[in-house]
């Protein structure tokens, strides 16, 4: 298995000194006198080494002191010190080459290149942007940024290729929307597109304690929509596959639903309704992981994503943590503080359910993080998903099916709808033409409408007219013919009845014999 580094990433914070080292042999590569230091952040080649502290300001010193340091991991110098206030967005996103970085300054993105952090190489300014993602994978860079709304105007996020900033007429796409307080920009892993997850605080309406959320999507060749999701209620997890070709959204109402959407926003999967708020793929995209955790019992539900198909459902409680390993075959789960202080530790899993290693902290001592080592794409090929499960002493923790809680009242009753708390939905493939029925084209689609339209009316205004030709029911079953006393007059009514048998008028049909009986009278 990859290394798991489980009390902080590759450099630590050692009572008063920055301390980096090699997770290979454990030697010391720098060390900085950095006693405040309450941030770290590599970047992606590990070239510099960003470290923030708290700003404060003295009487004597007014204005404070720089309080983002850019570490040459190389060399050991200081490349800048910057004014950094806000702990949120306090670190500058570089792109997976490191030729272009970014930091929001003041209305402003200062981007700059190759690490050299004197010059700025360019800016981006927009009045009141806030929020602001670059895209991962090569060159050219691409950045997605969101400027909140004010006195009535829509919030917007707007998507550039690096260095075209030359106006709005510039963007790659424009997305405009109401109910944003706060938005989280999501980039699929190719670059071509982007999830803006929206949301407000309150929820006027009161449906909802968790305020209101919406989800949005644009791409970089300029296509925009607002995601339809199927249930009311908040949204917990947004996931992209690896393949870039869909994304995976937990929402709604407890017991929450998940379903996953391709490029053009329309559902693929619907995994229906479970305690779950968190999704997770695996590195390869073959394995989705569904998981409640936080205020749920802890329940995964790992699914082969090719064939649609469950592989297990183990039981993870009072987990705070879940990490895919670089293989795509092991995770691991943990129990850190502060979200919880008891009970901290760290399991290791295959996924096919099974525990293949388990570490409990010390009685009187926290664990604060855990971390697979990272390795490069493609280090590790897809391999064929295994439903039987892994081989272990520690054994599997798949979820026994638990039966409801029922009144004393109902136990000895037989289970109706009435007596469920909720009504739980199965799983189901929305892809056109899984259930065998073939795809129609737009026009197929209207005419087949119209065709059952039309037969629904002429259905309404002459019932008999589709009803089929039955054989003779058996005299057992025929109703008993009524008589008015008279034979001859039963055998005229029953001559008329019989050459209106296959009229396609009721009411002609009654008048028939109405006229003929005035008519024998």
């Amino acid at each position: 298995l990859p290394e798991l580094l489980h009390h902080s990433c590759h450099a630590h914070v050692l009572f008063v000194r920055v301390t980096v080292v090699k997770v290979a042999d454990g030697s010391q590569v720098r060390s900085f006198d950095l006693p405040k230091t309450a941030m770290l952040e590599f970047s992606p080649l590990n070239t510099v080494l960003a470290t923030w502290q708290v700003y404060s300001k003295t009487q004597d010193n007014p204005q404070g002191d720089a309080n983002l340091q850019l570490w040459d991991l190389k060399t050991g110098t200081c490349l800048k010190a910057l004014y950094q206030k806000k702990v949120q967005g306090w670190c500058p996103s570089w792109s997976d080459d490191e030729k272009i970085a970014v930091r929001s300054v003041n209305n402003e993105l200062h981007f700059f290149e190759n690490n050299d952090f004197i010059n700025i190489a360019n800016k981006l300014h927009l009045q009141k942007v806030s929020e602001f993602m670059l895209s991962p994978g090569s060159q050219p860079s691409k950045v997605a940024v969101y400027v909140p709304g004010s006195k009535g105007a829509p919030s917007f996020v707007r998507l550039y290729q690096y260095p075209n900033f030359g106006g709005p007429t510039c963007a790659l796409a424009n997305k405009s929307f109401f109910k944003a307080d706060r938005v989280t920009m999501l980039w699929n892993k190719k670059a071509t597109a982007v999830l803006v997850q929206a949301s407000i605080e309150v929820d006027k309406t009161g449906a909802s304690y968790y305020g209101e959320q919406t989800l949005h999507y644009l791409a970089t060749n300029g296509e925009t929509a607002a995601v339809q999701l199927q249930k009311n209620g908040p949204i917990y997890d947004v996931a992209w596959s690896p393949s870039s070709t869909e994304f995976c959204v937990v929402y709604g109402f407890m017991p929450a639903k998940a379903t996953v959407y391709n490029l053009k926003c329309d559902p693929v999967f619907d995994f229906g309704t479970g305690p779950r708020n968190a999704v997770y793929y695996s590195p390869q995209g073959h394995i989705l992981v569904l998981a409640g955790f936080g205020n749920l019992r802890g329940q995964m539900e790992v699914w082969d994503v090719k064939k649609w198909k469950q592989v297990s459902k183990p039981q993870v409680p009072d987990s705070t943590h879940f990490a895919w390993c670089p293989d795509g075959e092991h995770v691991v789960t943990s129990t850190c503080a502060p979200r919880l202080r008891v009970s901290n530790g760290y399991k290791i899993w295959h996924y096919t359910g099974t525990v293949l290693y388990k570490q409990d902290t010390p009685t009187g001592t926290e664990l604060w993080e855990t971390v697979w080592q990272p390795f490069p794409d493609g280090t590790f090929p897809e391999r064929p998903v295994k439903y039987q499960a892994a081989p272990s002493e520690l054994g599997s923790t798949e979820a026994k099916p638990a039966q409801a809680y029922r009144p004393p009242a109902l136990r000895n009753k037989p289970v109706t709808a009435s007596s469920k708390l909720h009504e739980e939905e199965p799983p189901q493939n929305m892809r056109p033409g899984a259930t065998g029925d073939k795809q129609l084209s737009k026009t197929a689609l209207k005419n087949q409408k119209k065709r059952e339209a039309k037969k629904a009316a002429k259905q309404e205004i002459n019932p008999d007219a589709l009803e089929p030709q039955s054989d003779p029911s058996p005299a057992s079953n025929a109703q008993p013919e009524t008589s008015c006393g008279d034979p001859e007059t039963d055998k005229k009514i029953k001559s008329v009845k019989k050459v209106t048998k296959h009229s396609h008028c009721l009411l002609l049909r009654s008048y028939c014999i109405s006229w003929w009986l005035k008519y024998l009278q």
